[in-house]
């Protein structure tokens, strides 16, 4: 049997904390877009090793996050309006696949775990708590999509859904966004979804998407 040695296990739980860290601050823009990315700076941000934050910034390079120069070391993914329209097309193409496979497979349980995970994203303010919000946002998403039983499908959705988030939190900055009525958007997706309504919960579901898209094209001309 093998069993992992004590400096084995700091070493790995040291790699993780730095990815989860590292991963967060590219999320939110505090590591902006196309920042290079330099190991000391990043170790002492973190108060760790160097090795830990080579190792996490290897493990972001396979979530799209982050690029590895040329022997230039790292930066953090660029942005760019091209880059979202790409994210935004995939996103509706398989969460229209996802969705449809989770309502075709619709059971008591995957209803329950739905309304339980918006009903935790209504009582839950973006004004007040931004990162609460946005895990609460996510674990929606993807409750809508995981009874699916395609789980390949399932890895995509998710990495795309974080490759978006970045964009989301431009988009909140502004006060068009806010005069959207995002909350009777969710409850559009998620009622067709409990009926059963497989073709009006994707068209809500991509009419969500495409909003954020069309508020976004403006100010990512600038990039």
């Amino acid at each position: 049997m093998n069993v992992m040695r004590p400096a084995e296990g700091k070493e790995t739980s040291a790699t993780q904390s730095a990815y989860k860290a590292l991963r967060e601050k590219i999320l939110t823009g505090e590591l902006p877009a196309g920042k290079k990315l330099k190991i000391e700076q990043l170790r002492a941000m973190l108060d760790t090793g160097a090795s830990p934050v080579r190792e996490a910034l290897s493990l972001l390079t396979s979530d799209m996050l982050v690029e590895r120069l040329d022997q230039r070391g790292f930066r953090a993914a660029p942005a760019s309006l091209a880059n979202f329209q790409e994210i935004l097309s995939l996103r509706c193409v398989m969460e229209d696949m996802a969705l449809r496979q989770s309502i075709a497979c619709a059971s008591k349980e995957w209803e329950e775990q739905l309304v339980l995970a918006h009903h935790w994203m209504k009582r839950v303010s973006r004004e007040q708590d931004t990162a609460k919000f946005e895990a609460a946002h996510k674990a929606f998403h993807m409750a809508l999509l995981c009874n699916a039983e395609s789980p390949i499908l399932m890895r995509y959705c998710d990495q795309l859904y974080d490759l978006n988030i970045r964009y989301r939190y431009l988009a909140a900055e502004g006060t068009n966004y806010q005069e959207r009525d995002v909350p009777a958007e969710h409850e559009e997706i998620l009622d067709a979804a409990l009926a059963g309504d497989a073709d009006a919960a994707s068209n809500a579901l991509i009419h969500h998407y495409r909003a954020t898209g069309d508020y976004l094209a403006g100010p990512l001309k600038a990039l």
